[in-house]
């Protein structure tokens, strides 16, 4: 299948083209400049020269596909629902695979699957307008498919080692948020980008929650991170306000109490997550 990719030189998109590689997909990917151009042709993708805001790139290059999937984050939900709506707009009847993310159910009091209540934090609360206009292309015709995908880790482990890892190198122990008992729902960026692959095959209009199943609390994780950067295991608690002064408004997403299984997409897809240890990878760095 010849497959469409914003995102592909990020990180998550990078682990989701060679996953597409592997299963024998042909892929062209948004290049926004030469050194993205040059990663995704170092993955086996066709650079496609553009930003998320050219629509007509956009539209041209997802009529010529046979699927699109949509990684790369927008600055808006303006710049989203428009980018989504051109590439929707050219796949036509082709899957189409859009992110979101756990984060706008909010705390999740349990364990929770896809149809839990939202309660977003201030960061994401764009996202239901965005998601709502893609998946109402379901009813016309169209095959679009949601993934909320939860924290990403391995691998470089994204946001994790941006706002907690490397902070820590220099203040000599990883922070955690409030007394550190609120669960992260993790998903090892590996496991995530199978599910991309096998969400291709989805009924129009599914959202899957795209987590591990392993919701440690993030005291778990800080102690895992310290022991992974050879910090032997310190810690450090913050304040929500000290953790907003420091990392600015996605403090309030870590300090969301989230759980959330993967069942839906074990049952509907045959996804299952091979990596179900996260604080074991995370402590060996």
């Amino acid at each position: 299948m010849k497959v469409f990719v914003t995102g592909g030189s990020g990180y998550l998109g990078t682990a989701v083209l060679r996953a597409l590689h592997r299963h024998g997909h042909t892929v062209h990917a948004l290049a926004r400049s030469e050194n993205a151009a040059r990663a995704v042709r170092a993955l086996g993708a066709t650079p496609v020269r553009g930003a998320l805001d050219d629509l007509a790139v956009l539209n041209d290059a997802a009529a010529q596909a046979e699927a699109v999937v949509h990684l790369a984050q927008a600055r808006t939900g303006e710049e989203d629902l428009a980018a989504a709506t051109a590439m929707q707009d050219g796949i036509g009847a082709g899957p189409y695979l859009h992110t979101g993310g756990t984060w706008v159910y909010g705390d999740t009091h349990g364990v929770v699957g896809e149809d839990a209540p939202w309660d977003p934090p201030a960061l994401v609360a764009w996202r239901r307008p965005v998601e709502d206009a893609v998946l109402a292309r379901a009813s016309r015709g169209g095959r679009p498919v949601v993934i909320r995908p939860g924290l990403l880790y391995g691998d470089g482990n994204g946001l994790i080692d941006i706002f907690f890892v490397r902070p820590a190198l220099e203040a000599g122990a990883v922070a955690y948020i409030g007394d550190g008992t609120q669960h992260w729902a993790l998903v090892h960026v590996e496991d995530l980008a199978g599910l991309y692959v096998a969400a291709l095959r989805a009924r129009p209009g599914s959202v899957y929650a795209g987590v591990g199943g392993s919701n440690p609390t993030a005291r778990e994780v800080a102690e895992a991170l310290s022991h992974g950067a050879g910090l032997d295991g310190r810690t450090v608690s913050l304040t929500l306000e000290q953790a907003r002064a420091d990392m600015g408004p996605i403090a309030d997403a870590f300090a969301l109490d989230q759980q959330l299984t993967p069942q839906r997409a074990r049952d509907e897809l045959g996804w299952a997550p091979a990596f179900t240890d996260p604080t074991g990878v995370l402590a060996r760095g």
